[in-house]
């Protein structure tokens, strides 16, 4: 057995497994630190090419240049206007330190104010505030990059009294959005870390065996996010990827070394050796470890399948940190147990862990719980499934949409400087649409149609576009650009709207001669394109996801009862967990606390994400509890009495590990992004939900109905490999302390 073997090995070798992850942590954490900054983006980008990709492929080989961000730095007061020599010189001197900064930071030719050049469209009436926009260098990231320079010029400008300068703009936002989410991981840490701490002491009822998963958990954190940075060097990954490392690293890591060091204590008790107990160990809870980790990846899999960045980064970061887990609990677990021997077990907590656990024999309270459970299988069904459906029930309600800059909290700049230029100009000055023309742009017919589009926009019966921008062509004008300012906030349904008008009835109506060629693009509209991509990508990622995990979990446990029953209860988990969601967010439940922000609508990536983590989490439970099972099925060929082995052996494991999981999640929903809040909520209560009961109550009641048909494999599949996670037992010595 390779995980048996692999334990020993790292046991009998344990000076130098360590020193080799002291070196593996060392070179991650160097590369960390130099590399992760330029391996992010807060650029949201296709892998493939929709209508708003198509449009910006366009835009760049008509300028010659990527794509980059704008920016708006605004000047206003309340007691001057632009015709006072104070104000005006203000917005000058602000003008001529930005030019300062350099056409490395600054597309210069695009840096304009009013003083300058008189342009109406940047001055808002009443004459007491004007905007000075320009554009980025470079692409998105360099953007990202480059823009604390320029946010250091405005914070550092001193104006006279009664003047205040702001600035916004998708590189200020996405400034901004990193700082809060650092502010989550920061948060997480300091809550999720002490509260996991407590937890392990109940658990284990020592210090030291508490300590030793938290530690193995943030040895994977680290080399997950070397990993991540060297990945991000190739394909730059979504700036949430720190948040998902930090958050399932912490989850799996810590229910990864839980469950093998309650097992090496449990085979310490029976009486074993120690560097047997730690093969032993390897050769049951680290088996089970290696394929939960390995129905975890399948599961996460999935979200590479859309062709987006923010799920293949997010997919690809908890996939590293799974790995690294389940790597440090086959290796740099063993290795310790191995130095630490006995002294696993010093400073004890009174009154916590003495209990004495009979696991052979019965008692105690899990043992009642599934005894309880088994008596009255049809009501346990019933009451458990019920409760879990009328969960599922305001799921009907969900709404999908988008959190824009609105969405962040109050105080943070760049909405302070979005919420003035939405009120006296238009948002849509950053976040135009943008209509992007191919074809042949010298002739009649296309100039017809687009005067005809001007008027159409001017006309709009929602009045939701602002004046558009002159066109803009190449030298051949094969290529030409319309920049229209869109009302609101990019991610607002009045934007969205609005292009969903352009696209579908301005647009179709007009361009009819085939002369060009129009795509619609700009933020919003790749909005729009991610909501439907989503939405497309359901049928893939779903499939893909259930038939994978249905697949492995029929091999590991020999039986397609299993894996069915393990797929349907988890649909109505996350079916709870959307219902949920929405009863907190949409329904402002969670406002009502005062814990969560209430928001119209649930972010877009947010279903289809959790039901990947969540899929994958959820098997990580099934597997442990299903592997002790099944070992005393193949001792016993007991149905009922196999069940309540596994619920007493594991069940205070699988409690503490589901909260531990819970807490830290709930921990990163403390940050004040709408997005991470629902991330961070939407996986606690899943995995609160299936601790408790799915797997409590659930699972042992269906076991029960089902009787011996829970192991039934047809004969024509007799011809699969045996991947059964348990190994064959050994005989028992009686257990003198509870795991």
């Amino acid at each position: 057995m390779l995980t048996e073997s692999l334990a020993r090995f790292s046991a009998e070798n344990r000076w130098w497994v360590l020193g080799a992850w002291v070196v593996l942590l060392a070179v991650s954490i160097a590369i960390m630190n130099t590399l992760l900054a330029s391996a992010l983006t807060t650029q949201f980008v296709f892998t493939n090419t929709p209508e708003a990709q198509r449009g910006v492929d366009l835009i760049e080989e008509m300028r010659g240049l990527p794509i980059s961000t704008n920016e708006v730095v605004i000047v206003r007061s309340e007691t001057m206007t632009i015709d006072d020599p104070a104000f005006e010189q203000a917005v000058t001197d602000l003008t001529s330190r930005l030019q300062a900064l350099g056409p490395d930071i600054i597309r210069l030719e695009t840096l304009v104010d009013y003083p300058h050049t008189g342009l109406p469209f940047l001055l808002a009436e009443g004459r007491q505030t004007t905007i000075i926009p320009f554009t980025m260098a470079g692409d998105f990231d360099d953007a990202t990059s480059n823009i604390a320079d320029v946010v250091e010029v405005v914070e550092t400008a001193k104006p006279p009294a009664g003047i205040e300068v702001l600035i916004t703009g998708q590189a200020t936002v996405g400034k901004d959005f990193l700082e809060v989410g650092q502010e989550g991981i920061e948060k997480g840490e300091t809550f999720g870390v002490p509260i996991a701490l407590i937890i392990l002491a109940l658990v284990f009822g020592t210090l030291v065996a508490a300590m030793l998963p938290v530690i193995l958990a943030f040895a994977s954190i680290f080399v997950a996010l070397g990993a991540a940075a060297l990945i991000g060097q190739v394909f730059a990954l979504s700036f949430f990827v720190t948040n998902i490392i930090f958050m399932i690293g912490l989850a799996v890591g810590i229910d990864y070394s839980l469950f093998i060091v309650a097992r090496y204590r449990e085979e310490r008790a029976r009486g074993l050796e120690k560097i047997d107990a730690i093969a032993r160990a390897g050769g049951t809870a680290s088996r089970t470890v290696l394929f939960s980790g390995i129905t975890v990846v399948i599961a996460l899999f999935g979200m590479l399948l859309v062709p987006f960045n923010i799920f293949i980064g997010l997919g690809i970061g908890a996939i590293l940190v799974v790995l690294a887990s389940v790597l440090s609990a086959l290796t740099l677990l063993p290795a310790i147990l191995s130095i630490l021997g006995n002294g696993i077990d010093r400073i004890r907590i009174p009154l916590v862990g003495r209990g004495v656990a009979d696991v052979e024999n019965g008692g105690g309270f899990w043992d009642s719980v599934s005894h309880g459970v088994m008596r009255q299988p049809i009501i346990s069904i019933l009451l458990a499934g019920g409760l879990l459906v009328a969960a599922a029930y305001p799921m009907v309600d969900l709404a999908i949409g988008f959190a824009g800059v609105s969405s962040m909290p109050d105080g943070i700049p760049a909405k302070e400087g979005f919420l003035v230029l939405d009120e006296e100009f238009s948002a849509g000055n950053v976040t135009p649409a943008q209509i992007v023309f191919e074809g042949n742009l010298d002739t009649p017919e296309f100039q017809g149609e687009l005067r005809s589009l001007v008027a159409f926009l001017e006309s709009d019966s929602r009045s939701a576009f602002g004046p558009e921008q002159p066109l803009q062509t190449n030298d051949a004008m094969t290529i030409g650009l319309l920049s229209v300012p869109v009302v609101g906030d990019s991610a607002e349904p009045l934007a969205v709207n609005a292009i969903d008008r352009l696209r579908n009835d301005y647009i179709p109506r007009i361009f009819t001669s085939g002369v060009v060629d129009v795509h619609v693009t700009g933020e919003t509209a790749y909005n729009a394109d991610f909501f439907t991509e989503s939405k497309s990508s359901v049928w893939i990622v779903f499939p893909f996801v259930l038939g994978m995990s249905f697949i492995l979990l029929m091999l590991v446990f020999r039986s397609i009862i299993v894996p069915i029953k393990a797929i349907l209860l988890n649909l109505l988990s996350v079916g709870a967990t959307y219902g949920i969601l929405v009863l907190a967010f949409q329904k402002g439940w969670g406002a009502n606390l005062g814990v969560l922000t209430q928001f119209d609508i649930i972010e877009a990536w947010i279903p289809l994400f959790l039901f990947s983590i969540l899929f994958g989490l959820s098997m990580d439970y099934h597997v442990f509890l299903m592997s002790r099972i099944r070992e005393r099925y193949d001792q016993t060929g007991d149905n009922a009495d196999s069940v309540a082995f596994g619920i007493r052996t594991t069940g205070r494991l699988i409690t503490g590990a589901g909260l531990i999981m819970v807490a830290v999640f709930w921990a990163f929903a403390a940050v004040d992004i709408v997005g991470l809040q629902q991330m961070g909520f939407g996986l606690g209560v899943a995995i609160l939900i299936d601790a408790t009961i799915v797997r409590i109550v659930l699972v042992p009641a269906a076991m029960k109905l089902l009787g011996d048909s829970n192991w039934y494999l047809p004969p024509f599949l007799n011809w699969l490999p045996d991947l059964r996670v348990e190994a064959e037992p050994v005989d028992p010595a009686p257990a003198t302390f509870d795991d």
